[in-house]
């Protein structure tokens, strides 16, 4: 194997381990029950979520899945 195909496979096994990481530290959705009133919209967590931590941790989990599929497809694909 090349270089280059241990280092997209190291990084594949890094990517891998931040994903489990990140969907662990992300609550559940049924966390706030004031959501049954429909109270969340009318604070300033619920209108700033993409903001808050769990926003944040939201898009880069989508952002590292995306990383995480494309590399397993070129993983597979044996070009190195």
């Amino acid at each position: 194997m090349s270089t280059l195909a241990y280092f997209v496979g190291v990084c594949f096994i890094i990517i891998c381990a931040a994903l489990v990481v990140l969907v662990l530290a992300q609550e559940g959705k049924n966390q706030g029950l004031g959501a049954i009133q429909g109270t969340v919209e009318n604070t300033y967590w619920g209108k700033n979520k993409g903001r808050s931590r769990e926003g944040i941790l939201k898009k880069v989990t989508v952002f590292l899945s995306v990383v995480f599929v494309i590399l397993s497809v070129v993983l597979n694909m044996n070009l190195f």
